[in-house]
């Protein structure tokens, strides 16, 4: 084995669960494009359109929080594989859905997909990453979804510009929704070079696999001490459900559902699933506000970056500071731009500072510590309740953001967000703690010490 073989081999599994990532912003996204000629299509009320931009949500809590206790019961791999499927599934049918109901139902089925892979592939790679630089390989999942967003805006780009706006209302959507199809097949051929969790393999008896996928990782002396730390913190065997709520995991638990709810309250699915919404009612016409969702998918892309580079030097906790307080102030730009003098501008600038903020801190790193703050033996269920928040969270966002913008305006809607923004600042500060460099079994042992 040469010295490079482990790192390379890593990077190629954590690469495959990205993928997960990748389809779960895709599917996510590829809404905004399509949200405008569904509208008129189906001739949905405002409120119907909130059900439209809102109906993947709809199966990802579900899916969340069922794939917490499948993910322990059957492994991630599998859990992996049949969320590959239902994203191949839901492309296909959603583009082809002939009522609204149907299409709905087709949307649900990807939103099961979106919940299963938000909750199974952090976990898969927090429990097979070594300390030093699982901040950057749990970062691989959220650089996956920025990266499928940015993609996705640019396909409905170009889908939008083969036709005219009658086009558009007839079959372009169906064009922007089936064209996920493709990366969901390629995610489940890949799949079958990635191995089982290392950590759930050992907590279900198969020490022996555990080991020889940990040896890929750090070689087998480095696996033999990781292997008898792993038993050593999980001798008890996978947990029962109400030892989430045990008292020792309160605070964890806590973090982990109070930042996953404010990392969505602070709007971010208003932007990803309605941006070329939003610039219209900034004075955009259609072109320029597809062109201005390309650059909200490119900064995400890039801010994501720099968070890959920062997050195991600079830690968590300072990122989130930082983070949460350049969101609030770009928020509350985005509240004030509209009706100013430079209101295309002024927006689409904020816009832009708001998302950059957001993928650089707020945006990564809830996935990664909500993955890596609970012992082993409730993980699973335990991941599965705070990624079940952020889609709670999410859904609240996506159904209300088309109500809140027409009753309300888009200028009291965006300081609400900035409000919540500066809720997820106070809250950092005053309860989430440093993981950094710190081995999944300590930080768990550390909870009952304090």
């Amino acid at each position: 084995m040469t010295a490079t073989t482990p790192t390379r081999w890593l990077g190629f599994v954590t690469g495959v669960t990205a993928l997960g990532g990748f389809l779960f912003g895709y599917d996510t996204a590829v809404i905004a494009g399509a949200i405008g000629a569904l509208r008129d299509h189906f001739h949905l009320t405002a409120a119907q359109e909130g059900w439209a931009g809102a109906s993947a949500i709809y199966g990802c809590l579900p899916g969340a929080l069922a794939a917490g206790f499948l993910a322990d019961r059957f492994g991630r791999k599998r859990l992996l594989l049949i969320c590959a499927a239902l994203y191949a599934a839901s492309g296909v049918w959603s583009a082809m859905a002939g009522t609204f109901p149907s299409f709905l139902l087709s949307r649900l089925a990807g939103g099961l997909a979106i919940g299963i892979s938000s909750m199974v592939c952090p976990t898969y790679i927090a429990e097979i990453a070594p300390e030093r630089n699982r901040g950057f390989l749990g970062t691989l999942f959220q650089l996956g979804i920025v990266t499928g967003i940015f993609l996705v805006f640019f396909v409905n780009q170009q889908i939008q510009a083969l036709g005219d706006v009658a086009w558009q209302t007839a079959s372009g959507w169906r064009w922007m929704l089936g064209s996920e199809t493709l990366p969901a097949l390629v995610f489940f051929g890949l799949l079958g070079w990635v191995p089982e969790s290392p950590r759930w393999l050992a907590l279900r008896g198969k020490g022996d696999e555990a080991a020889a996928v940990l040896a890929k990782v750090a070689g087998p002396a480095a696996a033999q001490r990781e292997l008898h730390a792993i038993l050593a913190a999980g001798s008890e065997g996978q947990a029962p459900f109400s030892a989430v709520f045990a008292r020792d995991l309160r605070r964890p638990l806590v973090i982990a559902v109070g930042l996953a709810a404010l990392s969505q309250a602070s709007g971010i699915n208003a932007i990803m699933y309605y941006a070329p919404e939003v610039f219209k009612a900034a004075g955009a016409d259609t072109n320029a506000a597809f062109a201005s969702s390309v650059w909200v998918g490119a900064v995400n892309l890039a801010f994501t970056l720099v968070a890959l580079a920062l997050i195991d030097r600079v830690g968590r906790r300072p990122l989130l500071l930082a983070g949460a307080a350049m969101q609030t102030v770009a928020l509350a730009l985005v509240g004030l731009s509209f009706g100013s003098a430079d209101q295309g501008a002024g927006t689409l600038l904020a816009v832009l500072a708001y998302i950059a903020a957001f993928a650089v801190a707020m945006g990564p790193i809830p996935w990664v510590l909500i993955s890596e703050i609970f012992p082993g033996p409730v993980r699973g269920r335990a991941v599965a309740i705070g990624v079940g928040t952020i889609w709670a969270a999410c859904l609240a966002v996506a159904q209300s953001f088309p109500v809140l913008n027409e009753q309300l305006g888009p200028r009291i809607t965006f300081w609400i967000y900035a409000g919540c923004s500066l809720l997820s600042l106070i809250f950092v500060f005053a309860l989430v703690p440093e993981t950094k460099g710190r081995r999944l079994e300590d930080i768990a042992a550390s909870w009952s010490t304090r």
